[in-house]
């Protein structure tokens, strides 16, 4: 293939990412973003080969910036930087499959206990590890059914629980009550349980608002998977897995030829991710965060209300950016890359979404409404 023809290649698939990108609305996706001053780091073959928090043979890594991106992101989840192992991974399933894995070593031969609007991937992680697993009901909000949930733990106390909390569900962004979840366990008396968290979008939003949901290590949860490419901005799939030291201590080998400790699932790493994601958390900081938060959350309540003013009954749980409405016309779903399930669809008001945005779906959808086929 000639240079014109890379060239032309290349163009191509920018003209589609540009025309195609104005009109997303239904994916957690940070378009807000500019790396072009981290460029120069693509002319390196980096890799983060092994744990983080430990040497490598391989020096041209990022391992020292892995490992503040993890502190930095356990003490938003509220675990202090002592206690804290983590890496960041290829995003949230790998995340989901790191925590579950860790569980799975914790405990001998569990039951695990998810909702039925966990996200997919935990499914098929339970079935890759060979991990015995019940599907506990959910509310119509989205959050697990705790009742159902108690319940089935109930009958087969004597086996060890492993939980997976959502924390921000996909379709609907609810978020399971993890002092409730406790509550459960104590008063079954449990003696062997893990809580691994999915936090992959409402992780980087509840730590900025005034008033979060139980979310935390300091409520019980033993590890918990953040992705990269939704609130921080990541142009390339990532995430941070957190956990205790304590956990990971327990399933580490060495690996002589690379000089690591093999504590991670994957071997090589990227090594660019874990930059990305400093940047992200260096140049909005706190306060940044906090107010994007608050813009995506406020955006969020004013779509609500202008769908119910136009006759379409829409809403969202606390602290969600995700709003729920009933499923519109194929057109509106492919204009707007809106994600449908079963009769209802969402849209995700993240940073880049707008007023005009939100009226122009609006006006989409009564257009073109659900029965016009």
């Amino acid at each position: 293939m000639s240079q014109v023809e890379l060239d032309a290649r290349i163009h191509q698939v920018l003209c589609e990412f540009q025309l195609v990108g104005p009109f997303s609305a239904g994916y957690p996706v940070n378009q807000n973003f500019d790396y072009s001053e981290l460029q120069p780091l693509l002319a390196f073959a980096a890799n983060n080969v092994g744990d983080p928090f430990g040497y490598s043979r391989y020096q041209a890594n990022t391992h020292e910036t892995e490992r503040e991106v993890v502190h930095t992101v356990a003490e938003l989840l509220r675990l202090p930087t002592d206690q804290a192992w983590g890496y960041v991974t290829s995003g949230g399933t790998e995340g989901n499959m790191y925590g579950i894995y860790v569980g799975r070593e914790m405990l001998h031969e569990p039951i695990a206990y998810f909702s039925q609007d966990t996200h997919y991937s935990v499914l098929k992680i339970l079935h890759i590890l060979k991990i015995r697993n019940i599907m506990i009901r959910s509310q119509e909000n989205g959050e697990i059914d705790y009742d159902d949930l108690r319940e089935s733990i109930r009958i087969n106390r004597d086996v060890p629980a492993l939980i997976i909390a959502n924390i921000g569900t996909t379709m609907k962004g609810a978020i399971d009550d993890l002092d409730r979840i406790r509550g459960i366990i104590e008063d079954l008396a449990l003696t062997q349980y893990y809580i691994h968290a999915d936090e992959a979008l409402s992780g980087m939003i509840l730590p900025f608002v005034d008033d979060p949901q139980p979310f935390g290590f300091d409520h019980g949860i033993d590890s918990a998977a953040v992705s990269g490419h939704k609130m921080f901005g990541s142009p390339l799939p990532c995430g941070v897995v957190v956990t205790k030291r304590e956990h990971t201590a327990q399933i580490g080998r060495a690996i002589e030829y690379v000089g690591a400790l093999d504590t991670t699932l994957l071997g090589s790493r990227s090594a660019i991710a874990p930059v990305i994601l400093w940047y992200s958390l260096t140049k909005h900081g706190h306060d940044g965060f906090r107010e994007m938060v608050a813009r995506m959350l406020d955006m969020a309540e004013y779509a609500v209300q202008q769908f119910n003013a136009n006759g379409i009954p829409a809403w969202r749980n606390k602290n969600s950016p995700t709003v729920v409405f009933p499923r519109p016309s194929p057109y509106v779903l492919f204009q707007w890359q809106l994600a449908p399930l079963d009769d209802f669809a969402h849209l995700i008001t993240m940073p880049q979404i707008t007023h005009e945005m939100i009226d122009a779906i609006i006006a989409d959808y009564i257009e073109r409404p659900p029965t016009d086929q």
